[in-house]
């Protein structure tokens, strides 16, 4: 049996045992839906009967869409479910992702990138109070990841930075700041992500570091995570060779497993030499880093069988709870760690006071809902990003760019694919157009060859665009370019990199040698690769108004940059740093 006394449940008698009569109570299958987290694909209060009927799972995760459907989506859920359900939510930027008309307070790497390590407590606090406004009681945040590979886009500004004393630092506080709402956190990546270049969303990924160096970074900074008072971890679909080899000498490479699968990492590293009681939750199980590793019928049951508590979403559900039966059934998964499965996954539930809160009380009122997207939050991503945004580089002494030395700004927008939120990638571009004509710039924005087309223009290549744009009378036409770039994304690509709009492009910045050039990131931190011909670069962070309207105060020159940046900026390369 758990130890449900000690950290991080810490149940008394009676909490204890609501937690062990209630499974003695469930039947096999309710056993077995327990393990289960569900991602609701629609909001009809048919399809969560079904779910909840059928499947009995243990809790839910919710798509994006405005926070009054949310809410009573989750109302609807925890009203119909036999045992109070886990409401995980996504908060790794504040409300933002969790509801579309939450505040996106900053990033992680955002909040790493100044001395007051106050913006990563800010950052989950706003993320607490909104999320438990919608009836979220589960956060699967904050990322714990090291960005040591300047390749790694998937959490590139996903980490707090990329050394474990400013992960460890900005984790905590980001957990304290959150946990005032009374909310449950997951620390993610387990093993840790960052070393690999690639993405476990689309192929299975290593953290190849050897076993004292990963003690001494990912190693160092779980324990204090646990030691901090963690309730549950994340496990990723990334292996660890080293590790595997420290506990199971000789073990064949064919063998590997990714950490979901791998007994040895999940049983005698972080169960065993790390200590941790809490709950092991999978990374979402539709990534091809757990389906490329065997066939699915064998890795549901074995992830259980493996040492995670619960399973995180079904592809098929009908065929996925089948194979968890099964697996039960044919002995993959014994009674005992069924048991110990289900005493976590109850006893996470004791701990937040499900068990004794009315059902009634589970979800908050309407009225609640007023904190979402508030202005004093808003008015809280203002001050970060004024602290924030970031300065790489100036070598040309470009700055500041005024209306009165520099009216006519051409602008550029580099535009990648839309990430999980569905937010239009392209918005950024009218935000960004908007702030500096409200600050007295001309502004020309510059149309790309498939927007020509889709306008109905007739005629029109790549190379009849960049003729007419890169003509010697440019620095004529205009005084300065600013180009805006928010590529970002995972999941659908192993790396990402700037992907111009045609061959040669006319946006790419040859233009740095005509006029006075800023190229502003709002989101990765690694474009340099990509453009080392720009002399000033400047890193936003994040496509909100707030991050927008801070940079362009400070091109002016009305604002000084605060924001630091560490050396994955220059990409390994010396023409990045000219």
């Amino acid at each position: 049996m758990v130890d449900l006394t000690a950290k991080p449940f810490n149940l008394d008698a009676a909490a204890i045992a609501w937690v062990r009569d209630t499974i003695e109570a469930m039947t096999i299958e309710e056993q077995i839906g327990q393990l289960f987290i569900n991602l609701n694909v629609t909001f009809t209060p048919a399809y969560l009967d079904r779910v909840l009927d059928t499947y009995h799972v243990g809790g839910m995760r919710f798509r994006g869409a405005d926070a009054v459907t949310v809410q009573a989506h989750i109302r609807h859920a925890q009203s119909r479910s036999k045992i109070p359900l886990l409401i995980a939510s996504n908060p790794e930027m504040g409300g933002f992702g969790s509801v579309n008309d939450g505040t996106l307070v900053c990033t992680h790497l955002q909040a790493g990138s100044h001395p007051d390590e106050s913006i990563a407590r800010e950052m989950g606090r706003v993320a607490g109070i909104e999320t438990a406004a919608l009836g979220c009681n589960w956060a699967f945040a904050p990322i714990v990841d090291i960005h040591r590979n300047w390749r790694n886009t998937v959490v590139a500004t996903r980490a707090f930075g990329n050394t474990p004393e400013v992960v460890i630092e900005r984790a905590k506080a980001y957990f304290d700041g959150i946990s005032e709402s009374g909310g449950a956190c997951a620390i993610k990546h387990f093993p840790g992500d960052g070393v690999d270049e690639r993405d476990q969303h689309v192929v299975t990924t290593w953290n190849t570091l050897d076993a004292d160096e990963w003690d001494a970074t990912f190693g160092r900074v779980y324990r204090a995570l646990i030691d901090h008072g963690a309730q549950s971890i994340m496990v990723g679909h990334i292996g660890a060779p080293a590790l595997s080899r420290k506990y199971r000498p000789g073990i064949a490479d064919r063998d590997l497993l990714p950490a979901t699968l791998a007994p040895e990492l999940l049983g005698d590293l972080l169960r065993g030499e790390l200590g941790f009681n809490g709950l092991i939750v999978t990374d979402a199980s539709l990534m091809v880093g757990l389906t490329s590793a065997g066939r699915r019928r064998d890795l549901v049951p074995v992830a259980i069988a493996a040492g995670c508590d619960m399973f995180l979403f079904f592809r098929n559900p009908d065929e996925d709870f089948g194979f968890m039966l099964d697996g039960y059934r044919d002995g993959v998964i014994t009674e005992g760690r069924l048991r110990e499965a289900l005493e976590r996954i109850l006893g996470l539930k004791a701990s937040l006071g499900l068990h004794t809160t009315p059902r009634e009380a589970l979800v908050p009122g309407p009225e609640a809902l007023a904190v979402v997207g508030s202005a004093a939050h808003r008015a809280v991503a203002a001050e970060i990003a004024d602290k924030t945004v970031t300065l790489v580089k100036d070598t040309q002494q470009n700055l500041p760019l005024r209306p009165e030395t520099h009216r006519r700004i051409r602008l550029y927008g580099i535009t990648g694919q839309a990430d999980f939120t569905g937010t239009d990638p392209s918005g950024y571009l009218q935000i960004a157009r908007e702030e500096l004509e409200r600050a007295g710039f001309e502004v020309h924005p510059f149309k790309t060859v498939q927007q020509r087309i889709a306008e109905g223009e007739q005629g029109v290549a790549f190379h009849t665009v960049l003729r007419e744009e890169a003509s010697a009378d440019y620095a004529d036409r205009y005084d300065a370019a600013i180009v805006f770039a928010n590529v970002s994304g995972f999941a659908q690509e192993a790396t990402v990199r700037i992907h111009w709009s045609t061959p040669m492009a006319a946006e790419i910045p040859w233009y740095v040698h005509e006029v006075p050039t800023v190229f502003v990131s709002l989101s990765l931190p690694n474009h340099l690769i990509d453009v080392p011909m720009v002399k000033t670069l400047i890193h936003a962070h994040a496509p909100s108004r707030e991050a927008i309207r801070a940079t362009v105060e400070k091109i002016q020159g009305k604002s000084p940059f605060r924001g630091t940046f560490n050396e994955n900026v220059f990409c390994d390369t010396f023409d990045a740093r000219l």
